[in-house]
């Protein structure tokens, strides 16, 4: 059993260095955004509690964000908890998703990886559909990390794609409704400015991975991911490894994106 491992070990970092030598360092996607979907069907395929596998879920977030440093991804965006997961998952579920979300938000700040590659934290959603004690961790970490610059790190929480949309199109009539902005001045920059994204380096992604095997968006940044690629993983997120990861970028490399031309 031993041997075996240690053999099928040696081959996954073999692939993985060839893979390494299949990427362009020149066409490196600059914003990442990851579906982590799999859960708790991994859990239910390895035969251990849900709260187990949003644990190693959480876990691998950390593992990816080393690997997107190493590689150099400059943002990456991940849907963790929709509008809708806050709507319908069982309460015992949620309590123990936002455990873990105040539990990494407190680790990260702590975490040396963080302050010497200056990692920035953000959160977009709508974060009154939050406790109390868990908006007030994430907004702790976004505040203290404010001044970072190398990679930003997007925590899509109580999101919905079309809420954004919803929410930029109030704020604009709010504007127009004080004066500020002109019905004529509506355009697709300044419905961009209002959405959660605005402020980011480069807002839309360059490349969209989705876990577990479906192939479907979700609600996910809807405005965005207007001319990324899309690339769907039949692998469940717990599961995820830095091959997946090199396999996905290789995959976008190989495509010509015409950006709806």
């Amino acid at each position: 059993m031993i041997v075996r491992a240690l053999r099928i070990f040696g081959i996954y970092k073999l692939y993985e260095k060839w893979l390494e030598r299949e990427i362009s360092r020149e066409e490196i996607p600059q914003h990442l955004a990851v579906i982590l979907d799999g859960n708790r069907r991994w859990a239910r395929s390895n035969g251990v509690p849900t709260s187990q596998a949003y644990r190693f879920g959480a876990d691998k977030v950390e593992e990816l964000l080393r690997w997107c440093l190493k590689i150099g991804i400059k943002i990456v965006t991940l849907y963790v908890l929709s509008v809708e997961n806050i709507l319908r998952r069982p309460r015992e579920e949620l309590e123990e998703i936002y455990r873990l979300l105040v539990e990494r938000a407190e680790k990260f700040l702590r975490d040396e990886l963080v302050w010497r590659e200056r990692v920035r934290f953000r959160v977009i959603g709508r974060l009154d559909y939050l406790p109390d004690y868990v908006a007030e961790a994430l907004t702790r970490l976004e505040r203290e990390t404010v001044h970072h610059d190398r990679l930003h790190l997007n925590i899509a929480v109580a999101y919905g794609g079309r809420a954004e949309i919803v929410d930029a199109v109030v704020k604009i009539c709010n504007k127009v409704a004080s004066g500020e902005v002109l019905p004529s001045q509506i355009d697709e920059e300044l419905i961009e400015e209002n959405l959660y994204t605005n402020g980011l380096p480069k807002p839309d992604p360059d490349l969209v991975i989705r876990t577990s095997g479906e192939e479907r968006i979700s609600n996910f940044l809807l405005w965005q991911i207007a001319y990324s690629e899309l690339v769907f993983l039949d692998v469940y997120w717990p599961s995820f490894r830095r091959i997946d990861l090199l396999r996905a970028i290789r995959t976008y490399q190989q495509r010509h994106r015409r950006f709806g031309g």
